[in-house]
């Protein structure tokens, strides 16, 4: 496969991606063949339709934090903590990207070591477009888009990412530990992991883990490090002792909708091209969703003796997340086993797994995402089809990815949290617990 990417001249950034599609004119294809980091090439060498299908499914992975897991959360938490929920989220997506283009995408995505890219992109450097002079920068590992295009790409799912982790410590983490937390997160566990996976040059992609559009990098480290925050912050005041009435069901069944939309600028826009493979993962993730729904739904029938909407909720979401390191390698009779495996399984992540562990994971992140992304890697390993992928699979390889993932997320985060509490307390005290996030952090309520 390494060889077929070097005459191809297009390096595909999910566990070595796709083959180069037929679209760059000669000249084109013979200066990206030279690429091995960011460079700026001729105008020419851009392809419009492509970069156009990219701009799409950026905004579709955007979509899917604000507002889709914004309402998603805001939805399960209690009345009196719903504003915190959807700031929560906000601030996410604001710091993560300036911290994106400050340093996160260049430690990412640029050559450097095994562990770590390079500097040459840190504040923005070189990011540079050039009409008068002709010129563009490109990525290396997407030399037909320009690179702006290719990092903000990139910057929505290290977004999203972070602010899927809010859901495990939800209703008594403080705000300005949490501001703290996640600067110091994106930059130290997602840009090093995303390094690993997605950089050509990373250890985990040279030893041929596969992860398409984040299994691993999205799923099983947010996760983890839900599951480090759950156990550090300690449960909610009241968890197993008295009811918590979610706010809203409405407000999650809308959040869970915009995932499903979304998820299809996830995983199709992964193949950085508009072609038959992105169209394959479109087709895909949307059965897994669905046969996640549904096993979710079965279990929920045989061991409760009834559906619920959030099941479904919750549900749809396993599927997509376990569809996601698979989305250009499997067909869509492989991504119904996979889906249903998912919805089955994560519904033990979320109840009895949860008890087991003895953690306040209050919506599931490691349950639903953690659990979900370690089957779908997994899977990604009994599934994936060299004829549609391009790439052998090895489930071996496949489990040594997922498991230094989630040793690196659950070690970083809990020192990562151990750092903040040096900082500021991590949690609120009794009497703001009591009252609400919403008034004790921000000063605000939601209207009667």
């Amino acid at each position: 496969m390494r060889e077929a990417l070097r005459n191809t001249g297009l390096v595909g950034i999910w566990g070595w991606g796709a083959l180069a599609p037929a679209w760059a004119q000669a000249s084109a294809d013979a200066a990206a063949q030279a690429l091995s980091k960011p460079s700026l090439v001729p105008l020419d060498a851009i392809d419009s339709a492509h970069t156009g299908w990219m701009l799409v499914a950026t905004v579709l992975v955007l979509l899917m934090t604000l507002p889709g897991i914004a309402l998603f959360y805001a939805g399960m938490v209690r009345r009196k903590n719903v504003l915190n929920t959807m700031a929560s989220v906000v601030v996410i997506a604001a710091l993560v990207s300036v911290w994106w283009f400050v340093a996160g995408y260049s430690w990412a995505f640029t050559p450097g070591t095994a562990w770590l890219g390079g500097m040459d992109r840190m504040g923005l450097s070189g990011m540079d477009y050039d009409m008068k002079a002709g010129l563009v920068a490109v990525s290396h590992i997407a030399p037909h888009l320009p690179e702006s295009v290719y990092a903000m790409f990139q910057l929505s799912f290290a977004i999203i990412t972070a602010a899927l982790i809010v859901g495990a410590f939800v209703e008594r983490m403080r705000f300005s530990a949490l501001v703290i937390f996640i600067s110091l997160w994106t930059l130290f566990v997602y840009a090093p992991i995303a390094h690993w996976v997605w950089e050509p040059g990373g250890w985990l992609a040279r030893l041929g883990a596969l992860d398409y559009a984040g299994g691993a990098v999205v799923h099983v480290n947010a996760g983890m490090a839900g599951l480090a925050c759950a156990w550090l912050l300690g449960p909610r005041r009241g968890y197993g002792r008295e009811p918590f009435a979610p706010y809203n069901l409405g407000w999650t069944m809308m959040g869970s909708a915009l995932l499903w939309i979304g998820w299809f600028g996830f995983n199709a826009g992964s193949a950085l091209v508009a072609d038959g493979r992105a169209g394959l993962a479109l087709l895909v993730t949307h059965v897994a969703a669905a046969a996640g729904a549904i096993g979710w739904m079965v279990a929920e029938l045989v061991v409760r003796g009834r559906a619920s909407l959030l099941g479904l909720c919750s549900g749809l979401v396993a599927g997509l997340v376990a569809i996601t390191p698979s989305a250009g390698y499997v067909t869509p009779r492989a991504a119904l086993v996979i889906g249903l495996v998912a919805g089955l399984v994560c519904y033990w992540g979320a109840t009895g797994l949860k008890r087991l562990l003895r953690a306040d994971d209050s919506l599931d992140v490691f349950g639903v995402h953690g659990i979900g992304g370690v089957v779908g890697s997994l899977l990604t390993g009994v599934f994936a089809s060299r004829s549609i992928g391009g790439v052998d699979a090895s489930v071996l390889t496949q489990a040594v990815g997922v498991g230094v993932v989630m040793v690196f997320s659950l070690v970083g985060t809990a020192v990562l949290l151990c750092i903040t509490g040096l900082v500021v307390n991590l949690r609120v005290d009794e009497a703001s617990e009591y009252d609400g996030l919403d008034i004790a952090q921000h000063r605000e309520h939601l209207s009667s």
